[in-house]
């Protein structure tokens, strides 16, 4: 068989168009169409990341017969002699993470959280100094430190969260086709993890409210610690959720696929007026917030029982309700 046979044969098998083959190994379709035509050769670099994606040696991908290959590795150990059957696998060989798509998800999914756990986290410190029931009692710092603690909390989750998004879409970009190399086994293990951080983080949320309910009717103490006690639970508790929750959803490659097929369209046309109109509710109502919580915080002594960091929550949910009837809108259109 031919180089030009050996592939079409190797890329069939998986059921993968030249598109996605491209996809994976970096190059155009037009690249691929014309290996399988013979009208170009791939570099060494390219032939090796095929050997290592279909699970074959260069001599049988570029001179020999993949299909004997296989036989043989599938049948005889390295010296030759028969070995106990393997299992029956689709394709050519298991597939493999040629993208590095499992090292970034995994990174991708630790900064997102630690981001919002650091402002939530910021946010707590600073109930530590609500001027009615401050640490530090009557001081004319209280204020200047509630700013402090939510600034450096917001700066720091904004230095995690706004790299990870660009890397992100970076890799989206560079990589708009994984193949899903994940087994049952590990979907299993994403499972268990996802029920285990959603229980954790939970329980975690109703045990940091408990003890701002107990210290209001107990201890009679609705400001201060209580406030900050509720949010550092709150914290670590969305940190759980929203752990679990990616490391499950890294594992659904076809919807990453889908969603990096849908941004490619967008990007190579127009943005879509319904993006724009999204991105301009969800700024003015994230700029009302903001003012909103300052004016709170700094002109009517943190608002009604030191809620002023509300404002933020109400503008993400709000920003998130605008964001859903935008796109059931443009779906509507779209029929």
């Amino acid at each position: 068989m031919s180089f030009k046979d050996n592939l079409q044969y190797l890329r069939g098998s998986r059921n993968m168009t030249q598109e996605q083959l491209a996809m994976l190994i970096g190059v155009s379709r037009q690249s691929v169409s014309k290996w399988e035509s013979e009208k170009a050769y791939p570099e060494m670099d390219k032939l090796l990341m095929l050997c290592d994606m279909f699970g074959v040696s260069l001599d049988d991908l570029v001179m020999g017969d993949v299909r004997n290959a296989m036989v043989t590795s599938a049948d005889h150990g390295g010296d030759g002699h028969p070995k106990a059957p393997m299992p029956e696998m689709k394709g050519s060989a298991l597939p493999q993470d040629i993208t590095g798509y499992e090292e970034h998800m995994r990174k991708f999914d630790l900064m997102i959280p630690t981001g919002v756990f650091a402002i939530i986290f910021g946010v707590a410190v600073g109930s530590l100094f609500d001027s009615s029931n401050s640490i530090l009692g009557a001081n004319n710092a209280n204020e200047v430190l509630i700013f402090l603690c939510i600034a450096i909390g917001t700066l720091v989750g904004l230095a995690l969260l706004i790299p990870a998004g660009l890397a992100h879409s970076a890799f989206k970009r560079q990589h708009p086709y994984v193949e899903d190399f994940y087994t049952e086994s590990d979907r299993a293990a994403a499972r268990k993890v996802l029920a285990i951080a959603l229980i954790a983080g939970i329980t975690l949320v109703m045990a940091g409210i408990a003890i701002n309910v107990w210290a209001d009717e107990v201890l009679s103490i609705d400001e201060g610690w209580p406030n900050t006690a509720l949010l550092i639970f709150v914290a670590v508790g969305v940190w759980f959720i929203v752990f679990g929750g990616m490391q499950y959803g890294r594992l659904n490659i076809a919807d990453y696929n889908k969603e990096s097929e849908e941004q490619h369209a967008q990007e190579n046309a127009a943005e879509s007026i319904y993006d724009k109109v999204n991105g301009a509710v969800c700024g003015i109502i994230m700029i009302t917030a903001t003012l909103v919580g300052l004016t709170l915080l700094f002109c009517f002594d943190g608002g009604p029982h030191g809620m002023f960091w509300m404002s933020w929550v109400i503008g993400g949910f709000l920003c998130a309700i605008a964001s859903i009837v935008t796109g059931l809108i443009k779906s509507t259109k779209s029929v």
